[in-house]
């Protein structure tokens, strides 16, 4: 249930992106883009990113599945989602319109390759689309 929370959490954060932009296409049309679907059917959770110009990010510039390990992306993750979560508790000081939801990543849970690589290059692409750095 405790993933479900974060599942939610996690989905309002993404469609809150929704209206802050697209990256531009070449005739400048609206490019309609498949959403990302993050789930673990072990663990009983879907996330569902969809995020304009992540799909695309995800095809074109992310490597692929297994270029790093699982443990090396968890722990990537890990950072990631500390940094997050900082902000997210300081809104005087950070955007809330950015920083809105906590992200419930917990340690001792394996999420599998799947989630974590797609989270990873989720983290990826939004430091990238929202001129951010989720890195100490």
């Amino acid at each position: 249930m405790k993933q479900l929370k974060t599942i939610l959490s996690f989905l309002a954060f993404a469609i809150f992106f929704i209206s802050c932009g697209s990256y531009p296409t070449k005739n400048n049309a609206t490019v309609k883009e498949d959403p990302v679907v993050i789930s673990n059917e072990t663990l009983g959770y879907e996330v569902i990113i969809i995020d304009i110009g992540f799909t695309s990010y995800l095809n074109t510039v992310a490597k692929p599945k297994n270029y790093h390990s699982d443990s090396y992306l968890k722990n990537k993750n890990r950072q990631y989602v500390a940094v997050w979560n900082s902000r997210v508790r300081n809104p005087q000081r950070y955007n809330s319109n950015i920083y809105e939801n906590i992200v419930d990543y917990e340690n001792n849970i394996n999420y599998g390759l799947e989630v974590n690589y797609k989270l990873y290059w989720y983290f990826k692409f939004a430091e990238q689309k929202y001129k951010m750095k989720l890195s100490y």
